[in-house]
């Protein structure tokens, strides 16, 4: 399943000039275990092309949600700068594959 399909909403956006942010809300517990277990860092840094080491996962449990942090490839304004406002990373973290999410049985709901 997509990732888009699984969660709330993405979001990414400037984190002050030379970071991006992108924020995975969850909508609810349930969702935010079975993602937090399901996306690897490793799974949005190859879509986005970046070396996982270079990329922060924050898990935030009080919102239901998952932030990924990273560098910008150049700051934001830059010559070459093709997202000045870094909000088209949203679309491409919502293409990744992850694990659906396995139906409850009656005796655990």
């Amino acid at each position: 399943m997509l990732l888009k399909d699984a969660v709330q909403k993405i979001r990414s956006k400037n984190a002050g000039p030379f970071r991006i942010s992108i924020d995975v809300f969850c909508g609810d517990a349930g969702g935010f275990a079975h993602v937090c277990n399901a996306l690897q860092t490793d799974m949005v840094a190859d879509k986005l092309n970046i070396r996982p080491e270079h990329m922060q996962r924050f898990e935030i449990t009080s919102l239901h949600t998952i932030k990924f942090s990273f560098e910008r490839n150049q700051p934001q304004g830059a010559l070459f700068d093709r997202d000045m406002h870094g909000a088209q990373y949203a679309h491409l973290v919502g293409e990744v594959v992850i694990p659906a999410a396995l139906p409850q049985s009656p005796e655990s709901a």
